[in-house]
């Protein structure tokens, strides 16, 4: 097994796949953000639904918008009451509590958005 790496130690955490050392003592730079996937505003605004990571749970995730953080969280203000459920802003992506595909792509479709729905 020559080719192995450690990738978590209990002691220190994640560590960093280039430098070897502790994510938080990096030595080439890289920053915890650039670990996350980052969602860059193309014009086409994507929803998806996800499970993976919420215990079973369905929620609807909204994310493409170029837009800064008060219109952001105004707009999912706008989106949790229509479906009337709860929801959050993180990392500039919009979470919906549920299954609500059908019904954000036609609020942001009437608001002028280009929409699409991303994933199965």
């Amino acid at each position: 097994m020559k080719d192995t790496r450690l990738v978590y130690s209990t002691e220190t955490g994640p560590i960093c796949p280039k430098c070897q050392k502790p994510v938080s003592s990096c030595t080439c730079k890289k920053k915890r953000s650039e670990l996350q996937p980052q969602f860059k505003p193309d014009g086409i605004i994507r929803i998806r639904r996800e499970t993976k990571g919420r215990k079973g749970k369905t929620v609807t995730t909204v994310f493409g918008f170029d837009l800064d953080d008060q219109a952001l969280k105004a707009l999912a203000k706008d989106l949790k009451q229509l479906c009337g459920t709860g929801g959050s802003v993180k990392d500039g992506m919009i979470v919906i509590q549920g299954d609500h595909r059908d019904t954000v792509k036609g609020f942001l479709e009437e608001g002028g958005y280009e929409v699409k729905i991303a994933g199965g």
